[in-house]
Parts: C-alpha cells; sequence; structure tokens
C-alpha cells in the first residue's frame, strides 16, 4: 500500500470555507469580516469550486452574489460550526494508492482553548450532503490540525516541535510515534521539527503555516524579523538557523526565500495580533497572500512570487481575520484533485 499527502501546489477540485456568523466570535466585526470572506471566495471561484459551509445559505450566496462571485463555481452548504477555522477542522486529503481518502482527525479546540464540538463534525457532516460524492472518509483517533503540517507531496512533512509535541494535543504519544503515525497514515518518510519560532497572540501553538510553508522546487518561504527590539527576533533568527540546517531527500540545503515582517498589530485591548505573510493560499493558477494595509505588503507579494512563478498573486487585506487571531490560510482548506464529484 503506498500513502501520500499531496503538497497544496498540486491541482485541486476546490476550497472549504466556514462561513462566519452571530453566533461565532466575529459578532462584533461580522460585516467587516464577511467581507473580507466573500472577497476570498470570489477570488477562488475565478479558479475552482468553493465550498462553503454557512449558517444561513440564502444570505451568504446573496453576499457573494454582489460581490461579483462565480457562483457556478460556489456549493453552500448548511451546517452549523462553532467558528470558522477550517484549515483545523476540514479533511485532510490523501491518496492511498493512487486514489484520493479523506482523513477526518480530531479537533479539540487548538489543545482545549474552545467550543468546537459543532467544527468537530463538519467532514463527517459534508460527506453525509453529498459533498464528496463516493469519495471515502476515515475518521483518524488522532487531534491533528491541517494547519500544522506543511506537505512536499514527496514525503516530507514540515511541522513544529511545539504544536505537535505539546501535551495539550496527544499526550500519550512521543515524538518517535508521533513520527511513525505520520509515516503510516500521511505516507511521510522525514519529518522536519522546527524547535523555534512563534507568533505573539497565536492561539495554535505555533502552528507552521504561520511560519514556514513549503513551495516547489525544494523552496521553503519563511517569516524573519529584522527588527532586533522586536520580542520575535531572536526566536526567528534560531528558526532560520533550523532552515538552513535542513537538507532535502537528496541531501541538499532548501532555496530559503525571507518574508518580510509586518509592523506590529494590535486588539483594541492592546494585545499584539499575529500578522504573517506565511498564511498564503496556493490554489490552481494564483497565490492568494494575506496583506495588512502595510508598507511590506509589496515586498510579501513578490517574494512569494518568486516560489511560485507562473502563478497570479493576488492580495487580499486580512486585516480583519487577524483580529480573531488568523488569516488567509487558517480559513480554507483545499480540496485535492478527484475529490469532488
Amino acid at each position: 500500500m503506498t500513502v501520500r499527502l499531496p503538497a497544496e501546489w498540486e491541482e485541486q477540485d476546490g476550497v472549504l470555507l466556514a462561513w462566519p456568523h452571530e453566533e461565532s466570535d466575529w459578532l462584533p466585526w461580522l460585516p467587516m469580516v464577511e467581507l473580507v470572506y466573500a472577497e476570498i471566495v470570489k477570488h477562488i471561484s475565478r479558479f475552482e469550486t468553493a465550498l462553503v459551509v454557512a449558517a444561513d445559505g440564502e444570505r451568504t450566496g446573496a453576499i457573494l452574489t454582489a460581490v461579483g462571485a462565480r457562483m457556478e463555481r460556489v456549493r453552500l452548504f448548511e451546517i452549523p460550526t462553532n467558528d470558522t477555522w477550517s484549515r483545523d477542522f476540514g479533511p485532510i486529503t490523501i491518496e492511498r494508492d493512487g486514489a484520493p481518502l479523506l482523513l477526518d482527525y480530531g479537533f479539540n479546540g487548538w489543545g482545549l482553548k474552545f467550543a468546537c464540538d459543532r467544527d468537530n463534525l463538519v467532514t463527517r457532516r459534508l460527506r453525509h450532503g453529498g459533498a464528496f460524492g463516493a469519495t471515502p472518509l476515515e475518521t483518524v483517533g488522532l487531534i491533528l490540525e491541517g494547519g500544522s503540517i506543511e506537505s512536499d507531496g514527496g514525503g516530507a512533512i514540515l511541522t513544529t516541535a511545539e504544536c505537535l509535541l505539546n501535551p495539550n494535543r496527544n499526550p500519550h504519544l512521543t515524538r518517535e510515534e508521533i513520527e511513525a503515525t505520520l509515516g503510516a497514515q500521511l505516507g511521510a518518510d522525514r519529518v522536519l521539527w522546527l524547535e523555534n519560532g512563534y507568533l505573539a497572540g497565536d492561539d495554535t501553538d505555533s502552528h507552521v503555516d504561520t511560519l514556514a510553508r513549503l513551495a516547489p522546487d525544494d523552496t521553503i518561504v519563511h517569516v524573519r524579523c529584522d527588527d532586533a527590539a522586536d520580542e520575535h527576533y531572536t526566536p526567528l533568527f534560531l528558526m532560520e538557523k533550523e532552515l538552513k540546517s535542513f537538507r532535502t531527500g537528496e541531501g541538499k540545503p532548501y532555496r530559503l526565500i525571507p518574508l518580510p515582517w509586518p509592523r506590529p498589530c494590535y486588539d483594541e485591548e492592546g494585545e499584539r495580533l499575529p500578522a504573517t505573510y506565511a498564511n498564503f493560499l496556493v490554489i490552481n493558477g494564483a497565490v492568494l497572500v494575506p496583506t495588512y494595509d502595510d508598507p511590506a505588503d509589496e515586498a510579501a507579494l513578490a517574494a512569494i512570487g518568486q516560489a511560485f512563478p507562473g502563478r497570479e498573486i493576488i492580495g487580499i487585506d486580512c486585516h480583519p481575520l487577524i483580529i480573531q487571531h488568523g488569516s488567509l490560510h487558517c480559513v480554507t482548506m483545499q480540496i485535492p484533485k478527484g475529490v469532488l464529484p
């Protein structure tokens, strides 16, 4: 039996999102954040299908129509959710003997920090509602969030020790046992562990998709802090040293592309928010990149363009998303080719 976790830049059928609603923590900012979601869906629908989970499908459809989304590529499913972070409760799709298989991992609200009972059922409810056609689904007895792992499609998994080894996830498993599990379930033959790096205001215990991202041609795109007075300077410097020490399957160093550091963002109570350009989404023919109305936005778009030549690089203002401590990649989950009916 062969198992493989496709890279995000491989061909996709669609992208899953969960729409914000009045019973979520988005309530105080709902009109503003809905426009961000609508912009994301509009651009996804230019290239592929958008699967949108929403409490009120008719209302959500009207908003998407108004912003110019290609509604023939939008599929709405009325399913209840606690929140909107599809990256972490959506399905992780693997290939088993060349055929797609949806894995429904456990989601515990990033270590029992937040309610997640509804979110934990979304993937199964989508499957029962016909969203994935005949593609089989397996429920897995492991806590694993999509934002905590990066795959190159060739057997390498990039992750952080802070998240995967945190006792609030799978305390019964050692590092070696987690590696063996990733090998058996995702086809990983190499696990690249980052021991350093974090973002203030991040609720996920250092998800790798906020820090460093695998890209084609043995490339890693990563955040870098050049401000020696910033609390992130040393941890991210040490993370970059680790990235320089990593080797490909052929024993070569990775090509590293640093991302600029946006100016600090704070909420109304003065808490720092986790603004990061690493939280981009790769789709068919394009990359959707979070921007923050920041002087570094253009440099970030250019850097990501270096990693993904030939794709349209599209900036989307995600400043409203970081109010709830996430960004563009966090609210989306790609569905690889061969899954959707």
